[in-house]
């Protein structure tokens, strides 16, 4: 599996399309023109391939304004992050890719049959080899470093709604059979995103070999413990190749949001997506707002930063980086 940063084919999104997930039909709305405002700026770094239920073409081509492929696609959900493929690259340039066992993040919403297909399709799709794997797993559950490093949270994949009947060390193998990775490095728990059961991607993310960004949020925030805690194991971890890790901290929006359930708004500026030559981060009218930018663009120099409002988009309970996907070169 490699890394995220590496030279792209074209990015994936889902056309959004269960109004339940975004508190109701404005919701909805509001998150359509968000997902398209994110398509359009990455459309002009890589190509992009929006996945649309066929009767809602038409409403893409128009939002999008003719920036994106679509892909007529039965779906049940929009985040093409999770229930689409993990791709992988071979040594000899060959393409593929892992379709995941997807229960909608442990049975939270139905239904998903459409969503389970979808990773085998993307991949039909893309003309890549497939391979099943015996793991319920989303995508935005790991994140790699390309050098043989996975990370995810004991909070998601050990978690009874996932994967109940697997020991930590039956994960890890499959893990590390579909991805290539040699070691893994566990988060804990008590995270507050309910959603997805404490996704990688909200916490901390690699910015190369050894070295990691972790969201940091205020002290009042629910997740400053599971934080200091995931930041003490990463610190006791080593890289895949026996070094220790740099980490690298990233203050997350100051202000403390509730979403529409009444739950804490998962917004995290670790949620962003690099297509070639850009980095595409939220913004959520927040004071860090700038400061999140500045110490993205350090970690990830000679990238065109675009920071766009992702309020509507985390309202669903994922970000940037859930609702894209990307497709190796």
């Amino acid at each position: 599996m490699p890394a995220e940063w590496e030279p792209h084919a074209r990015a994936w999104m889902c056309w959004p399309c269960r109004p339940e997930a975004f508190g109701g039909a404005d919701g909805l709305l509001r998150a359509k023109q968000s997902f398209a405002r994110v398509a359009r700026a990455i459309s002009t770094f890589e190509p992009v391939v929006m996945a649309v239920r066929p009767e809602e073409k038409a409403e893409v081509e128009l939002a999008c304004a003719g920036k994106v492929e679509t892909f007529s696609v039965p779906l049940d959900d929009s985040w093409a992050r999770d229930s689409g493929p993990t791709f992988l690259s071979g040594v000899s340039g060959a393409k593929g890719g892992v379709a995941w066992r997807f229960n909608a993040w442990g049975n939270k919403y139905h239904p998903y049959t459409e969503d389970a297909a979808f990773g085998a399709r993307v991949l039909s799709f893309a003309g890549a080899k497939t391979w099943q794997a015996p793991l319920v797993c989303e995508g935005g559950a790991i994140h790699v470093d390309g050098a043989g490093t996975l990370m995810t949270t004991e909070q998601c994949l050990l978690n009874d709604n996932r994967n109940p009947s697997l020991t930590r060390q039956e994960v890890e193998e499959r893990l590390a059979l579909y991805t290539g990775a040699r070691r893994i490095v566990w988060l804990g728990d008590g995270f507050a995103d309910e959603e997805t059961d404490g996704h990688i991607d909200n916490i901390a993310c690699f910015a190369g070999e050894g070295r990691v960004i972790v969201g940091i949020p205020p002290r009042e925030h629910p997740d400053w413990a599971p934080v200091a805690e995931a930041i003490l194991r990463i610190r006791e971890a080593q890289t895949a190749e026996g070094g220790p890790f740099e980490i690298i901290e990233l203050p997350q929006p100051r202000r403390l949001r509730q979403d529409w359930r009444g739950l804490p708004l998962a917004a995290s500026y670790v949620n962003f997506y690099l297509p070639n030559g850009g980095l595409i981060m939220p913004a959520f009218n927040d004071a860090n707002d700038e400061k999140a930018r500045a110490i993205l663009a350090d970690c990830f120099p000679g990238r065109d930063v675009l920071q766009i409002e992702a309020l509507d988009i985390v309202e669903g309970g994922g970000g940037i980086h859930c609702i894209t996907q990307q497709e190796p070169a």
